[in-house]
């Protein structure tokens, strides 16, 4: 894999965008001094490198449930019972293909996974519990953690400050 080289103009750009991925060219041009043509063809750049996965639009839990639609999230640390390569990819590609599943990080130590899940209530907690971790015979132990209130959701990485 290719190293990548990053300017000081570079990391301005991608801090921006991490804090609004909506700006037009232009809107983002004016926010970091430079010509509308030059942030264009950096951040075409950006995804052709795989610097910028996906563009996305966070919605608030909140909101929603005002609307009528609720919101249930937990934090699952979840325990294999053979933690062998083929277990952990076989697990891993599982819930990575769940709907329900929002982040997945294999961590160590302790638990294999810390699975942050999103569903609508209760009963389809319980439908993915049944899909994903009882039917799994390697899942040795599970431990759900449900959110009371969100109190900061980010996904900016830290970049450097040049």
């Amino acid at each position: 894999m290719n190293k990548i080289t990053l300017d000081p103009l570079d990391l301005r750009l991608l801090a921006q965008l991490q804090r609004d991925a909506s700006l037009s060219n232009q809107a983002l041009a004016a926010e970091v001094h430079v010509a509308t043509a030059t942030t264009h063809r950096r951040v075409r750049r950006f995804h052709a490198l795989g610097l910028i996965e996906r563009v996305t639009a966070q919605l608030s839990p909140q909101r929603l449930a005002d609307a009528g639609l609720p919101q249930l999230h937990a934090l699952l640390e979840v325990s294999l019972d053979v933690q062998t390569s083929e277990g952990l990819d076989a697990f891993e590609v599982r819930a990575v293909a769940d709907a329900s599943v929002q982040q997945c990080w294999r961590v160590s130590p302790g638990p294999d996974f810390m699975l942050v899940v999103g569903v609508r209530d209760m009963e389809a907690y319980q439908a993915f519990t049944a899909r994903l971790l009882t039917a799994d015979a390697n899942v040795r132990n599970v431990r759900a953690f449900f959110s009371i209130k969100r109190a900061k959701f980010g996904s900016e990485l830290p970049l450097p400050a040049r």
